[in-house]
């Protein structure tokens, strides 16, 4: 096994409804943000933790390799794939996101494993975005503030309000991740990733996908000077 090339893919995120990936709050005020997004600490901007997006993503494609009642709800290691109901497709998930470093192989095992093929970067806001709202100027939030009940069935009336920070539709973020090339067989490897993003596009990012936070898309990725949207699509249409 011989590392052949790292290969980058990047391209713009965009944001389709409001995403929420939230930060944790170090203190309750009154009237404010009882639930903000994650912000880098010098800009105060919001970004996209690439954990975010690799564990999403991992977890979409494990749901369809069939894994997760293998994996008991937890990132499925490469013995657990051998239960899996597609044991080769989550056999290839676990080469790409890779396993845990005290896990138990032997040295078969780990050399068809092999190192973990995929590193996820931050995605920072777009700087073409961010000139074309003026935001240098005019210095505008970048987030917004949705509000939300819960209402009481019988008697009809709202409760337990509360404030939820997001980043509002229409903004793009850069994407970026390196793909290690190892074998002559990676392309399959690759594929299975424009999978997973694709899965990704269908779902959703971060809290509260089943209310309608969080859709995104990919309206450009590239590898060097490939266009990967013509096969991101064809992975789309395939699952």
């Amino acid at each position: 096994m011989k590392l052949e090339a790292i290969d980058i893919l990047e391209g713009t995120l965009e944001v389709v409804t409001g995403l929420h990936i939230g930060a944790g709050s170090a203190g309750m005020r009154i009237g404010g943000i009882d639930s903000p997004v994650v912000k880098h600490p010098l800009t105060e901007l919001p970004y996209i933790p690439g954990s975010s997006l690799k564990g999403k993503v991992r977890s979409l494609l494990e749901w369809q390799a069939g894994a997760v009642v293998a994996s008991n709800g937890g990132p499925v290691s490469w013995e657990q794939a051998s239960q899996a109901e597609d044991t080769a497709m989550a056999k290839r998930v676990v080469q790409l996101f890779g396993t845990s470093g005290d896990a138990k192989l032997d040295m078969d095992e780990a050399l068809a494993l092999g190192p973990t093929r995929l590193a996820f970067w931050d995605c920072q806001l777009c700087s073409s975005w961010l000139e074309e709202i003026d935001w240098a100027e005019r210095r505008q939030p970048l987030t917004e503030e949705k509000s939300e009940n819960s209402i009481d069935r019988i008697r009809g009336v709202a409760q337990n309000p509360r404030f939820i920070e997001r980043v509002p539709a229409g903004a793009r973020f850069d994407f970026r991740l390196t793909f290690k090339r190892l074998t002559d067989d990676d392309d399959a490897l690759l594929d299975l990733l424009l999978r997973g993003l694709a899965l990704l596009e269908l779902d959703g990012l971060g809290g509260s996908g089943s209310r309608g936070y969080g859709k995104v898309r990919f309206s450009r990725l590239q590898q060097g000077d490939t266009n990967l949207c013509p096969r991101l699509r064809e992975a789309l249409s395939a699952t």
